[in-house]
């Protein structure tokens, strides 16, 4: 029977209350209910320890990882205020740490606290106590030690207030240690790694303060790492850049006043961006109000705006585009630029509240005018850089435009149907369009092709012939592999497209399984020295063009037998010499005939049938390398540039082949 659905009406309707507000759906608050919304709740707490030696309250954050999963921050700021507030009528702590949309940092247009402030929500600190098993806070200030206990959102004692040892009574700051629910997150194992990039990030955008990390051992130990840049993102680019780089390391500042929209009130822009040039390193980020902008959003928008325009302003100046030259693009002068931007605004939109993206309109125009005039200015005071500068620039953007047209020549070689118009030299299709059932054959030679189609189901099987030794696909650049008219052929027949791993033709032929035209491919070659070596080859070219279908498992080997041994009326085949001792003890006593197994070529169509195509008695080996990494080290062993590495391989196991070498 079925169960009755309740009635949609209006005692329907409810409302999270507290703590619910936040445990029953974290992701609003914290992006996530995973570990990347866990990490967010420290970064909330962090970022109160941040705003407060911004303002030149402290300069020493610690920030220690227990064992146990619990956070400690601790700040030598002025302290939370807790106590009673006569305006509100209600203790702080119960605003701070119990109230969403409750702080300090509501009126910075003005010149309140927090001009330039990483929270101003007023979020964090109540929205990761809501979130937590349990938080402990101790606030000094005031001549006063205040502690507070926090139980799954809920006060537990209610406020301690302690006065302090006539020694301490100046001792100001905020420690706070809490755990996070695992009945609020799904995941609350933070990463020591996490810590320490947040860490150095905010030792980058923060000159001067320093960041304590302890990490506690197994031993209960605390080792402490430190984290401070005195020059803030001057000397990040410096140590980005390192040795070499083209230019030298340049920081420009301003402040700038505007609005967004022109009803909307006047707000504050701190710009600061520090850059330099090179060819072998590059890296971009955007900071504001010391929030990493991993997404970027209107600052980014204003780099890109302003070193295009700039760049492409001082290559038309000086002559340098060719005639009919395509103007430069932002990817040319990113890949070899090291760029920091630090901003601070008192006002900030945000994309949302894990505040990886911000969308402030006058921020944009602020920051484009900004970067245009100084980078105009530079390229007239530093005309030895600049031309290093432009040299480079173009040199990346007609390596872009030449890979470009290769990309463009290779992917319209590579794709299309095999048809009559456009048919591959010497393939040999199936009948069946059913791709589960599509096997192809790829086999060494035209003779090993003859007696591969004459022993086929020519119904669901294929044939790809191969004319001698392939390319070493290894050691060749794409543009010499793709020269390869057997490899391209190959890669049509496949129908798969190719995995190309260069920023530059990275959508070669775009890979994409679903138009593989085969459920199986088979590499089918002799079972002598010169077979291994071109099986090793095909492999090779699979291994660096579509490694995926190794990895998925679409990659066979057909083991052709060696021996071929024969008594009376029956016939066995070996495909070791192993297998051939176990069927000649077998056969003790008996007289029997053994004959060498000849090439693919003279094996006649019912033996090739019977060995290698038939599904019932063939056998196929499966390639499904189980760590490729180490398939990779493999192959550049032997087919690579680690000549020493191949040396020595040769050294210690070149004995155990000497048989197999010609060397009369």
């Amino acid at each position: 029977m079925a169960t009755k659905k309740q009635d949609y009406g209006n005692d329907s309707i409810s409302s999270l209350k507290g703590a619910d507000r936040v445990r029953k759906r974290p992701g609003v608050i914290f992006g996530s209910d995973g570990l990347d919304g866990c990490e967010h709740a420290v970064f909330e707490i962090l970022s109160n320890s941040i705003d407060e030696a911004r303002e030149g309250h402290g300069r020493v954050i610690t920030l220690t990882r227990y064992n146990d999963r619990s956070i400690q921050v601790e700040d030598m700021g002025r302290g939370c205020p807790v106590d009673w507030n006569e305006k509100e009528q209600r203790y702080n702590w119960e605003l701070v740490y119990c109230e969403l949309y409750a702080g300090g940092k509501y009126d910075n247009l003005n010149g309140d606290n927090y001009e330039y402030s990483l929270g101003l929500n007023g979020l964090g600190a109540c929205a990761t106590q809501y979130a937590s098993r349990y938080m402990d806070v101790t606030v000094w200030r005031d001549g006063f030690e205040y502690k507070l206990h926090f139980e799954r959102g809920e006060i537990v004692g209610g406020l301690e207030k302690t006065p302090l040892p006539k020694s301490q009574e100046r001792k100001t700051g905020t420690r706070t240690r809490w755990l996070p629910d695992l009945d609020v997150f799904t995941d609350i194992a933070i990463p020591a790694e996490y810590f320490t990039d947040v860490l150095r990030r905010q030792a980058v955008v923060n000159e001067g303060i320093t960041f304590k990390f302890r990490d506690q051992q197994e031993d209960g130990s605390l080792p402490e790492e430190d984290f401070v840049y005195e020059h803030g993102i001057q000397d990040y680019v410096a140590e980005l850049a390192g040795e070499g780089a083209l230019t030298a390391p340049v920081f420009w500042q301003a402040e700038k006043r505007g609005r967004d929209r022109a009803d909307k009130p006047e707000y504050k822009v701190k710009l600061s961006a520090a850059c330099c040039f090179s060819n072998k390193v590059q890296v971009i980020e955007h900071y504001h109000n010391s929030s990493w902008l991993e997404h970027g959003g209107a600052p980014e928008k204003a780099a890109k705006s302003a070193f295009v325009s700039a760049v492409d302003k001082y290559l038309r100046d000086q002559n340098k585009y060719q005639k009919n030259e395509s103007k430069i693009t932002w990817q040319d002068i990113e890949d070899c630029l090291i760029f920091v931007s630090n901003n601070f605004s008192t006002q900030t939109s945000y994309e949302n509240q894990t505040k990886k993206s911000i969308t402030n309109k006058f921020v944009q125009e602020a920051m484009t005018e900004f970067l245009r005039t100084n980078l105009e200015i530079y390229f007239i005071e530093n005309h030895f850089d600049a031309e290093k500068i432009a040299e480079q620039v173009l040199v990346n953007k007609r390596s872009r435009e030449s890979a470009e047209k290769q990309r463009l020549n290779i992917k319209k070689k590579l794709s299309g149907n095999i048809d009559i118009s456009n048919r591959v030299q010497k393939f040999v299709d199936c009948r069946s369009k059913d791709v589960e059932k599509r096997e192809i054959y790829i086999v060494e030679g035209d003779s090993a092709l003859g007696s591969v189609k004459l022993s086929r189901d020519a119904e669901y099987q294929g044939i790809m012939p191969v004319r001698g030794k392939i390319l070493n696909c290894l050691k060749a650049d794409y543009a010499r592999i793709f020269k390869s008219e057997i490899i391209t052929d190959l890669i049509r027949v496949l129908g798969c497209g190719v995995e190309i791993q260069n920023k530059h033709v990275k959508d070669l032929a775009a890979f994409d399984l679903n138009n593989l035209r085969w459920s199986k491919v088979v590499i089918c070659t002799d079972g002598d020295v010169d077979g291994f070596q071109i099986r090793t080859l095909i492999l090779t070219m699979l291994y660096r063009l579509t490694p995926t279908l190794i990895q998925q498992g679409y990659v066979y080997i057909a083991e052709t037998p060696l021996f071929e041994i024969n008594c009376g009326d029956k016939t066995w085949f070996a495909y070791s010499d192993k297998e051939k001792a176990d069927i000649v003890k077998a056969l003790e006593g008996k007289k029997y005939k053994i004959d060498r197994s000849k090439g693919l070529g003279e094996n006649d169509p019912d033996m090739m049938w019977l060995t290698t195509m038939n599904p019932e008695t063939r056998r196929l080996i499966r390639v499904m390398p189980e760590d490729v990494e180490r398939t990779a080290q493999v192959f550049d062993l032997l087919l690579g540039d680690n000549l020493q590495g191949r040396k020595d391989h040769i050294a210690e196991n070149g004995a155990r082949f000497l048989d197999l070498a010609d060397i009369s």
